[in-house]
């Protein structure tokens, strides 16, 4: 390849992000990511909630109730099946974008139950096969608890299910859902950010960021033991997070900030390279199988304590509310 013809290629920080690290669009409004490019997709309860909010997904919604009126024999029946359908209304779109996987996420409020969760999974990858959609382009997408990695680890081995472990914001959780062999992490950058700032009050860089230094610490725990569970780094609050993050296996990144990529011409080279990240990796750990060893430390990390409570909260809220916006519509 000329000089010239490189220099065509990554045009724009976000096209060498892509030379890099594979680039993931993170919104619930797919309308809006076509133009990115991106390989795939997630989406969680508060996306969708804004999405919805939008007039140009009412039909979504309107496809869903219809489907869990027919479906559901009591009302509380038909809410929860239009909401799975509404969920998957959104993830059937995004397909026709994106090429690869898109993410779609367990009720938040299962996220101690693991049979729970394992049953909604279930029913989630049912609902895009009845639409011509296989597992293989959905990544189901669970809280990173105990319970919650337990169960993903079910359904990888047992039902060849892909997960996407979420609201992870821990090295213990990053160790165990490699042990656990899911498909893909999302490791919360910038939450973790927030979490420290609000702490010391301290500004911090890209170099400096904690969240973007556990992101680093467990991409190169996995790369020298050898665990093929993609790392992807999520919940951003800057372009300098995802710029000290490239080369990481995947990143998966709000349209905002994707607009301020593909609107810089300011290079974006390669930090993260899995030979390098073999020799700065520590002495190897297990979790998967000592659950009071994984609740200990996760009790001895205040930050990824708070923050997985904090965002279980969040989302589940985001769900109720979601359900009573679909109850008045299957009342209606």
């Amino acid at each position: 390849m000329s000089a010239n013809q490189k220099k065509q290629k990554v045009a724009n920080a976000l096209e060498e992000l892509k030379t890099h690290t594979v680039v993931v669009a993170d919104t619930g409004d797919f309308e809006s990511i076509a133009k990115f490019t991106p390989q795939d997709s997630t989406t969680n309860p508060s996306l969708i909630l804004a999405a919805t909010k939008q007039p140009e997904y009412a039909k979504l919604m309107d496809v869903a109730v219809a489907y869990g009126k027919e479906h559901g024999k009591t009302v509380e029946e038909q809410v929860e099946i239009s909401v799975d359908r509404l969920l998957v209304e959104f993830g059937k779109e995004i397909l026709k974008i994106v090429p690869g996987r898109v993410s779609t996420e367990v009720d938040a409020r299962l996220s101690f139950d693991t049979d729970a969760t394992v049953k909604k999974a279930l029913q989630i990858i049912g609902l895009y096969k009845s639409l011509g959609i296989p597992k293989e382009r959905i990544l189901i997408k669970i809280a990173s608890t105990w319970e919650g990695i337990h169960a993903a680890k079910i359904l990888e081995a047992e039902h060849g299910i892909h997960c996407n472990l979420t609201l992870l914001f821990s090295f213990t959780q990053a160790v165990a859902c490699a042990e656990a062999g899911v498909t893909l992490i999302s490791p919360f950058v910038g939450r973790i950010m927030d979490w420290y700032k609000a702490k010391t009050g301290k500004t911090y860089s890209g170099e400096e960021d904690p969240g973007v230094q556990s992101v680093r610490a467990i991409y190169n725990y996995y790369k020298k033991y050898g665990y093929n569970t993609i790392v992807m780094g999520a919940s951003f609050r800057n372009s300098a997070e995802l710029k000290a993050l490239a080369g990481v296996d995947y990143l998966t990144i709000s349209p905002n900030l994707l607009d301020e990529l593909m609107n810089s011409t300011e290079p974006v080279p390669r930090i993260l390279d899995p030979e390098s990240a073999k020799k700065e990796a520590g002495e190897k750990v297990t979790f998967i199988n000592d659950e009071s060893s994984f609740r200990f430390e996760m009790n001895e990390d205040a930050m990824a304590t708070e923050k997985l409570a904090e965002g279980i909260r969040k989302f589940s809220a985001d769900i109720v509310t979601l359900f009573s916006m679909i109850e008045e519509k299957v009342r209606a």
